[in-house]
């Protein structure tokens, strides 16, 4: 499956924890990710991670593309609800929501999702887009 990470500044230490604690669960898959939170995971993880732009320069709008073409399975963007001035991850989730792909806007819910695609629970997102997987 396809798997896009994104971090508001505030919240990239917390998705590289996230990433080193599930590493073995995102290795079985294809990550891409904007390119500070993508380059700091891939650092800390050892994980091969797609790079984006940054999300200020364009990132968010180049995985929104990818989103709008569903070719993305699963959407981590841990954002930082004291950032008010970034509108991207209203963006994303409607993204998401048109096309019905899972996304955690926290860890508790993150977890959740990569617990459920641990256990096989997200396989629909393979019937929906056969060509995408790893």
């Amino acid at each position: 499956m396809n798997i896009a990470l994104m971090a508001h500044a505030g919240k990239k230490e917390l998705m590289v924890q996230f990433c080193i604690a599930y590493a073995g669960i995102l290795a079985e898959h294809s990550i891409i990710a904007t390119n500070a939170t993508g380059k700091l995971v891939a650092e800390a993880t050892g994980l091969p991670i797609g790079l984006y732009m940054s999300g200020a320069q364009g990132g968010a709008q180049q995985i929104g593309a990818r989103i709008a073409y569903n070719e993305i399975d699963l959407v981590l963007f841990f954002r930082d609800p004291a950032d008010e001035s970034d509108n991207s991850p209203d963006e994303i989730m409607k993204l998401c929501d048109q096309h019905n792909i899972p996304f955690a806007t926290n860890v508790a819910t993150a977890e959740v999702l990569i617990q459920g695609l641990r256990q096989g629970l997200l396989e629909w997102r393979e019937i929906v887009n056969p060509n995408n997987r790893k």
